[in-house]
């Protein structure tokens, strides 16, 4: 599975040289070159992102505020030619910090650092959840939960772990991500419909403008990614 990418840089040299990098990386995705956080913003609303290259002094917004506003981050490797932001950008958990010019040789040992670390988290994961055909049980507050399907209305990511909403009882937070959860839901019965949302299909009882609406104030966003295959099942489904 590879690892999708963003690049972003004000200067399109520098966003072109990354991209560049990134094509070379046989684990690696580029997703898109984007010239500003907000650019890239908008691709993030729309598309599962796992991985940002991001200059750090743009245009704006600057790269660092711009992760730090993020509620739901992926792996950040920040890329700048001015090495006194390096201890602020390991504080909001960046992976690596490399430091223009870039040379290739410093760019792979980054991408590598982001797959060992994403391949550990994926193998700590695959013991975290145990799924059965109408229920599944989890990892959670160091007790093992069980959670029938049917009380599942949505899942909800929270970076590297996934908020499940229940019908009648508070949220479970768990140590997974949203393929691995996504992996162990009958798809039949399950659906993903943004990069942060899978929601119970028998629970939609009201989709208004490409939202999902739980209990009166819950929006859940169809993204352009996923909006096909949701207005199939909504075309078989319901009555229009």
């Amino acid at each position: 599975m590879n690892i999708r990418c963003i690049a972003i840089d004000d200067e399109p040299l520098a966003v072109k040289k990354i991209a560049g990098y990134i094509q070379k990386v046989p684990f690696l995705e580029l997703v898109a070159e984007c010239r500003s956080a907000a650019e890239a913003m908008t691709i993030m609303d729309s598309t599962d992102v796992q991985l940002l290259f991001i200059d750090i002094n743009m245009p704006d917004i600057s790269g660092m505020e711009f992760i730090k506003s993020l509620t739901n981050k992926p792996y950040i490797v920040f890329t700048t030619a001015y090495s006194e932001y390096a201890v602020e950008g390991f504080q909001v958990e960046a992976v690596d910090y490399l430091l223009k010019p870039i040379t290739f040789t410093n760019f792979l040992k980054a991408a590598n650092k982001v797959k060992n670390l994403m391949d550990l988290t994926s193998n700590s994961q695959q013991e975290s959840i145990r799924a059965n055909a109408d229920y599944l049980f989890v990892k959670s507050d160091y007790k093992l939960i069980r959670i029938e399907l049917d009380d599942i209305k949505y899942i909800e990511s929270q970076h590297e772990y996934i908020k499940i909403h229940l019908v009648n009882d508070k949220p479970i937070m768990t140590m997974l991500s949203m393929k691995s959860i996504e992996e162990n839901l009958p798809s039949d019965r399950f659906m993903r419909v943004h990069r942060s949302f899978i929601v119970n299909l028998s629970k939609i009882s009201v989709v208004e403008r490409s939202r999902i609406v739980f209990d009166g104030n819950v929006y859940i966003p169809v993204s352009d990614q996923y909006k096909v295959n949701f207005q199939r099942y909504i075309d078989k489904s319901f009555l229009v």
